[in-house]
């Protein structure tokens, strides 16, 4: 697809566009329709990029240098400063999506016992309850069946 500068449109046809790509991403009910959209809309390369912003913006909100996040994800301290200038100056998006994946993990985990790490995902507690015929020795000897 060929590029369009934004500042070459009129401005009835950018709002057009615009409209339909935020109506669009608005009407998806669930985590797997968003997910479907974006795969398709986006290539792998720009859905890691822009994944990439998102960490960024969320590791300077939680207060990391630029030097500890150049470190961390190999960036330039130029893509850091761009999302640095987004968060200060832009429409509260970064913040807002940055808070709700933090509410969303937060609620997916949850409903695990993080004390005891038992039914953590892939934990061994995890492994020996889903394939109990595999962790049969270890179950028949545990006190805790």
């Amino acid at each position: 697809m060929s590029r369009t500068n934004p500042r070459n449109l009129d401005s009835k046809v950018l709002m057009k566009y615009l409209d339909l790509l935020w109506t669009s991403i608005a009407e998806l009910k669930s985590r797997d329709e968003v997910k479907n959209f974006f795969k398709d809309l986006l290539s792998k390369t720009e859905s890691v990029m822009l994944a990439r912003r998102i960490l960024i913006a969320q590791m300077l909100l939680a207060g990391k240098s630029y030097d500890e996040i150049k470190e961390e994800l190999k960036t330039s301290h130029a893509t850091i400063a761009n999302v640095q200038r987004w968060l200060e100056s832009g429409f509260g998006g970064y913040e807002n999506a940055v808070k709700n994946f933090e509410k969303a993990v937060e609620k997916r985990f949850s409903k695990y016992d993080k004390k005891a790490g038992a039914d953590m995902p892939y934990s061994f507690g995890w492994l020996r309850k889903k394939y109990p015929m595999q962790f049969l020795l270890f179950n028949l000897l545990s006190k805790d069946n």
